[in-house]
């Protein structure tokens, strides 16, 4: 089937910003500006399109990503409004996999908050290119020049302004277009909504063409037909800044920073615009690399519906009327509606039901998902997170998404048999949206424990399964993710020997057991050499030590940052066995950590506060009393930000005794750091009440 829009012209952009940096504001702007919706849904009234879960509006802040699609100036613009919010990192995780572009967003008073820095980074990592849009501008301190020049010293970014604002503050009018060399100045008696372009006013002429030299001269330093024209002193045409300011964009090399204020619909339009001007479309970024475990080679496909289907599952939502919805990204061919795929992951072929075009919680059907295009799919019933679609001709496993580990867990307790499996059912429906929320059950007590992100993750689980699925469950306090790991190096052997009536189990291994780096899980290496044991048996050994670690011997909590060197062994020809070897291995390792010395590890939480100068003493006491370290404090105006590594055992309540300190007036968030060793007095009366039973 001929596709509607070429697929130059589509593109797949996200909004992320540090919370209540106005994305979901904008996203409704552009919906109303693009003609997707005809009234603007506002956050405040609890009527924002993309906030579509009772929560969101209930709460006002984005919980889960929101997909939908817009068309602007004959471009196709799928976007995918993300959570500021901390707990749900994961939701931007997932949406930066599969974005080809994005638009961060940074408060014009704010500026660069810590969880800016963190979708900075997570679209690092992904290499996605960015624009930046400074909101807020008619907000009391706003510093358009002041942000940008952070956005630079902070984020290590190339950030060039390609318009500045005329006014700021209440006196925030309009901006000035670089590019075109032209004021853009909104009505404020129509909110905004319309607006009229005039020649630059005569006060700001001289600052416009000071910003208008920067823009070109960091442009032609990308760009070498540029070079040429800026050094001979010559102005280059509009067509050829444009593409050297796309070009650039797209490598990463630099930054188009916009400004406007969203509320009052200020400088949205020719943030739409620059959306389509620079950030690249599916046909722009290289092709897409994937593997096969059969094959063990790479695959490359074109981002072309002639290529092979290629498409990635990357969020899981389950639908009270239509079951369950599965969100991919299509990168090469084309998906069908009643289409038979493969998942390559799973080895498992399925059939495609139904197939939608997303607008947050509304579907449109359509009959086709091209190449670049982002939509839900009925029918995938075994499919999860990072899974790849494909056809079975020509199967390919592309790139997955990693996910932060849950740090905090509550113990759940149904009363009646029939409330603990309904809670089962709904806790497996949960599990399957979300990455990040992890089910298990205590052996000696019989409570489920669910962990998370934080305490609003886990708040908004509880709210969903009492209103979504009416179950009715007793919660305890938080629990923290406590890790295990080793104090020193050692070298073990250990012999698995049994006889029973027909053959025996005989497994022998020498190996090296050490403390490995800091987040790095199991290292594992085998020195063995001559075949002494043979290469069959060891990734049994591996498999064994695995099982080993995800209950540790100290407190059975989940053991991290091993490194095992297996260096000599031996196996009987008649008595050895994977299964022999894979017992070797796990009763060899918790052996072998016993002797090591065992300690505790909790999570470290980088926790900043802004709050006002006069608190500043209470709340940095407040830290030292939770055996917290302060790492920074610094004034941005009349605001103070602290920065502290804080143990999460000390965090709970926190939100309440901020509240407290500075009148209400304080505001924090909260990243996980990285493990650290407990102090063994506390690691000893944690452990104690691990051990008995319906306690810690």
């Amino acid at each position: 089937m001929a596709r509607n829009t070429k697929i130059n012209h589509v593109r797949n952009i996200g909004l992320m910003a540090h919370i209540d940096a106005g994305k979901t504001t904008i996203t409704e702007r552009m919906l109303f500006f693009t003609g997707k919706s005809h009234k603007i849904g506002e956050v405040h009234d609890g009527q924002a399109t993309m906030d579509w879960m009772i929560q969101e509006r209930e709460r006002g802040i984005t919980i889960t990503s929101a997909a939908t699609t817009a068309y602007w100036r004959d471009h196709k613009i799928n976007i995918i409004d993300t959570p500021g919010h901390v707990d749900f990192t994961a939701e931007v995780e997932r949406s930066l996999r599969v974005l080809d572009g994005s638009v961060v967003l940074f408060c014009a008073v704010g500026g660069v908050q810590p969880q800016s820095e963190a979708v900075w980074r997570q679209a690092e990592k992904y290499r996605v290119p960015r624009i930046a849009f400074i909101n807020k501008m008619d907000r009391a301190g706003a510093d358009f020049h002041g942000v940008v020049e952070e956005i630079n010293e902070e984020l290590g970014a190339n950030a060039v302004p390609v318009v500045i604002p005329i006014g700021s503050e209440a006196d925030f009018r309009g901006i000035i277009d670089l590019v075109d060399m032209k004021a853009i100045y909104y009505d404020d008696s129509d909110q905004g909504i319309l607006l009229r372009e005039e020649s630059i006013p005569e006060e700001m002429i001289e600052r416009a063409h000071e910003a208008e030299a920067i823009m070109i001269e960091r442009t032609s330093e990308q760009d070498d037909t540029l070079m040429e024209k800026f050094i001979n002193g010559e102005v280059p045409e509009r067509h050829e800044l444009v593409a050297a300011l796309r070009k650039a964009t797209i490598n990463g090399r630099i930054t188009p920073v916009l400004c406007g204020a969203a509320f009052k619909n200020k400088g949205v339009r020719r943030l739409l615009n620059a959306i389509v001007d620079y950030l690249p479309s599916p046909a722009d970024l290289p092709p897409v690399i994937g593997t096969h475990d059969r094959a063990n080679q790479k695959i490359i496909h074109k981002p072309a519906d002639t290529s092979p289907l290629a498409a990635l599952a990357f969020k899981i939502q389950t639908d009270k009327h239509m079951g369950k919805l599965t969100y991919v990204r299509v990168y090469s061919g084309i998906l069908g509606a009643g289409q038979v795929v493969y998942n390559s992951n799973r080895e498992k072929k399925q059939r495609i039901g139904r197939l939608f075009e997303m607008h947050a919680d509304r579907r449109n059907p359509v009959q086709v998902l091209h190449a670049g295009d982002v939509g839900a799919v009925v029918g995938l019933a075994d499919t999860r997170t990072g899974d790849t679609i494909c056809s079975e001709q020509h199967p390919i496993i592309l790139e997955s998404i990693d996910f932060p580990v849950p740090v905090i867990g509550v113990a759940m307790v149904s009363e009646s048999r029939p409330e603990r499996e309904k809670l089962g059912r709904a806790l497996m429906r949960l599990a399957d949206e979300d990455p990040t929320f992890t089910v298990s059950t205590n052996a000696e007590t019989g409570e489920v424990i669910v962990s998370g992100m934080g305490e609003l993750h886990l708040e908004i689980i509880i709210d969903r399964l009492k209103r979504e699925f009416a179950v009715d469950v007793l919660v305890s306090p938080p629990q923290v993710a406590y890790r295990e790991t080793i104090m020193q190096s050692i070298e073990h052997e250990y012999k698995h020997v049994k006889q029973t009536g027909g053959h025996g189990q005989y497994a022998h291994m020498v190996f090296r057991i050490e403390p490995g780096e800091s987040g790095s899980g199991l290292q594992f290496e085998n020195r063995v050499v001559g075949g002494r044991i043979p290469r069959e048996y060891i990734p049994a050994i591996k498999r064994g030590m695995v099982e080993a670690m995800a209950k540790g011997p100290y407190a059975g909590f989940p053991m991290v940052d091993i490194k095992v060197t297996v260096l000599d062994g031996s196996a009987h020809d008649v008595d050895s066995s994977e299964h022999a070897f894979r017992t070797c291995g796990s009763m060899g390792f918790r052996e072998a950590a016993r002797k090591a010395g065992l300690e505790l590890l909790e999570p470290i939480m980088c926790v900043e506060v802004a709050c006002s100068e006069d608190c500043t003493g209470a709340i940095a006491g407040s830290f030292y009393s939770k055996r917290g370290k302060i790492v920074q404090m610094e004034s941005k105006g009349k605001i103070s930000l602290i920065t502290a590594l804080v143990p999460l055992g000390e965090m709970f309540g926190y939100a309440s005794e901020l509240r407290n300190l500075t009148s209400g007036r304080g505001e924090f968030t909260m990243l996980f750091e990285r493990y650290q060793a407990v102090p063994y007095e506390l690691a000893e009366d944690i452990v104690k009440a691990r051990r008995t039973p319906g306690k810690g």
